[in-house]
């Protein structure tokens, strides 16, 4: 009488490895993608937080804020001030208008870098250049480009 072997053979085991690394591979690409749309949709609310604060500034000033290229966040301005506009240290007690968000961390690539960039040669309009993805956008009084 012979007797039956318990077990696997090697042929079912190399099936099963090769679906569980096929999961592996679809879940990473899903979660990456997933952090993309998650660091778009943050630059979206940071650019219409940034165009709600410049907005309260046109209403106690108003006018914008003019400047040359100022990018918004990291460490050189942090804060909207109403009586000062964009600065660097905090704003006299009772006069912050807003927070400066930080830019969301990797760069995409996109031409403009990860960072939100202000423009305003005259206090009736400004631009607001950021990145979406690879692409780069303006937003401006009239609207937010996506």
């Amino acid at each position: 009488m012979k007797k039956s072997k318990k077990g696997f053979t090697l042929i079912e085991l190399l099936v099963v490895i090769a679906i569980i690394g096929l999961l592996a591979t679809l879940s990473v690409v899903a979660l990456n993608s997933a952090r993309v749309k998650s660091r778009d949709a943050r630059r979206l609310s940071d650019v219409k937080q940034i165009q709600t604060g410049l907005e309260l500034y046109f209403n106690a000033n108003d006018g914008y804020p003019t400047a040359s290229a100022v990018t918004l966040g990291g460490a050189s301005y942090d804060f909207l001030c109403e009586d000062t506009g964009f600065v660097a240290a905090a704003c006299t007690a009772g006069k912050q208008l807003l927070a400066v968000p930080v830019f969301p961390v990797p760069a995409d690539g996109c031409a403009a870098g990860n960072q939100y960039v202000y423009t305003s040669a005259a206090s009736s309009t400004y631009s607001l250049t950021y990145c979406k993805g690879s692409t780069g956008y303006t937003a401006t009084p009239s609207g937010i480009g996506q």
